[in-house]
């Protein structure tokens, strides 16, 4: 009897991990990193050997850090198989797990400074640059819609998710016991409304669904709504004489943001002189999109072309890329007039925590959330309104005004998650994940009234047959 496992993911949106298994085969989708706070810190050391050593393959739908982030540490651990995902996710990968390894390696770094000063245990990474050049080099790219088999009695296929740059739905037909049985994992599924990514694929078959319940308890503003706040926020910041600050995730977010403001310029409502991305992952990211835009919206694209010929420095003449840390630094002299895109997209790290301390306690600063903030990540603490928080070891005042803007969300709010459900005409059983307990409880209980659905919440560590 085939079977499911709820690895991670479970109750909380970082993390993503489950264990399929079949009488022959073992397969594991997701390997995510857990983010935010000191537990998710040490979930992340936890050992993956026994999973490493046991399982035959592994299944990406999409490149975040919580889908794929410990990749290289189930590699590290001993795992030697495939890593089966789409064109789009590999090469993302080769810039996110790399960047990881780095940053990784850097905060190690420098607590290893103060352990050392008072003798305790020196500590190493989760993993390293070899174990990253491991794991890419187990990645195997399936195209979207090419059927691939995995071990013996399993048949794969990636449908565009329309989250980020080569995100999927996951379908896989399991042969088990004499008997065919559809399991599909939604992935994060898109925002219809978000600009670049296409239109999440909707499939209408499957015997077991597992549904993203990020925004499972609300819907996002109308797209037009929330760029118009945008407008707003940088007509006040120019007028205060302010900088805005934008945290944004590298991938996807980031790419979105860039489009709005081009918008904006060609509109002439784009006061700011110099718009700053201020990290080099998400330069790269922004790189790797141009080259790959054949997989991305063609409306948008067609847009951009009769914008700019498809050029991103005429499309948006402000811009300007700081790769390097002396340029990063730089910008710091700026108190005003700017808007500065950097990383961490939760805050909970990366250039944007310098650009803080700069900026958070002057009262002309804006500072625009374009992006969901987990429990436990300085940028919920903005969010939940903070009056003062602590910064690369610094306690910091906060002045700014902080605004958050729902609508650009990669991920498709309840309405969006209860139309993608639509479309199934059987009746599988559907099972909440990637998403905070008040949300997955709200969204199991909409598909159960509203769409006469059999919605489930499992529990971290659950067993269900598929």
């Amino acid at each position: 009897m085939a079977q499911l496992t709820f690895l991670g993911a479970t109750g909380e949106v970082t993390g993503s991990r489950y264990l399929i298994e079949t009488e022959t085969t073992r397969l594991l989708l997701e390997c995510g990193l857990q983010q935010g706070g000191r537990q998710a810190g040490e979930a992340n050391q936890a050992s993956l050997k026994a999973l490493a050593d046991s399982v035959d393959a592994v299944v990406l739908s999409h490149g975040h850090l919580d889908h794929a982030g410990l990749l290289p540490k189930l590699v590290r651990d001993g795992y030697r198989g495939p890593i089966y995902c789409t064109t789009g996710t590999r090469d993302l990968l080769h810039i996110m797990l790399r960047d990881s390894a780095h940053v990784m390696s850097k905060d190690v770094e420098w607590e290893n400074k103060w352990r050392q000063r008072a003798g305790k245990d020196l500590i190493e990474p989760l993993y390293n640059m070899d174990d990253v050049e491991a794991a890419l080099d187990q990645c195997c790219a399936v195209d979207y819609g090419h059927l691939q088999a995995v071990g013996k009695n399993i048949q794969l296929k990636f449908h565009d998710a329309g989250h980020i740059l080569g995100s999927a739905i996951v379908e896989m037909v399991l042969q088990d016991g004499g008997r065919s049985r559809h399991l599909v994992f939604s992935g994060d599924l898109g925002n219809p409304d978000s600009v670049l990514m296409n239109t999440p694929a909707r499939l209408t078959h499957a015997d077991l669904v597992m549904l993203e319940s990020t925004y499972g308890n609300r819907d996002h503003r109308p797209l037009e709504e929330t760029i118009e706040e945008l407008a707003g926020i940088l007509k006040e910041a120019h007028e205060a004489g302010g900088n805005v600050l934008i945290p944004a995730f590298a991938v996807g977010r980031t790419q979105e943001v860039l489009y709005h403001l081009g918008r904006l310029h060609h509109q002439g409502r784009l006061p700011q002189q110099k718009v700053f991305l201020d990290s080099p992952m998400g330069i790269q990211v922004t790189e790797l999109y141009a080259r790959r835009r054949k997989l991305l919206n063609g409306a948008d694209m067609d847009e951009l072309d009769r914008a700019s010929g498809g050029d991103l420095q005429r499309y948006l003449p402000q811009l300007q890329f700081t790769r390097r840390v002396e340029e990063s630094m730089a910008i710091n002299q700026i108190t005003g007039g700017a808007i500065i895109i950097a990383g961490a997209g939760m805050c909970n790290g990366g250039r944007i925590t310098h650009h803080f301390k700069y900026n958070l306690w002057r009262r002309q600063t804006h500072l625009v959330i374009v992006g969901f903030q987990a429990q436990g990540t300085l940028g919920r603490k903005l969010v939940d309104g903070a009056k003062r928080i602590k910064v690369l070891g610094n306690e910091l005042a906060v002045a700014a005004k902080v605004h958050t803007l729902g609508g650009l969300s990669a991920h498709a709010g309840q309405s969006a998650l209860l139309d993608w459900a639509g479309a199934f005409k059987n009746q599988p059983v559907f099972h909440m994940v990637h998403g905070e307990p008040e949300a997955r409880e709200a969204l199991a209980e909409a598909l159960r009234t509203r769409a006469k659905r059999d919605a489930r919440v499992p529990e971290l560590g659950q067993t269900v047959e598929i």
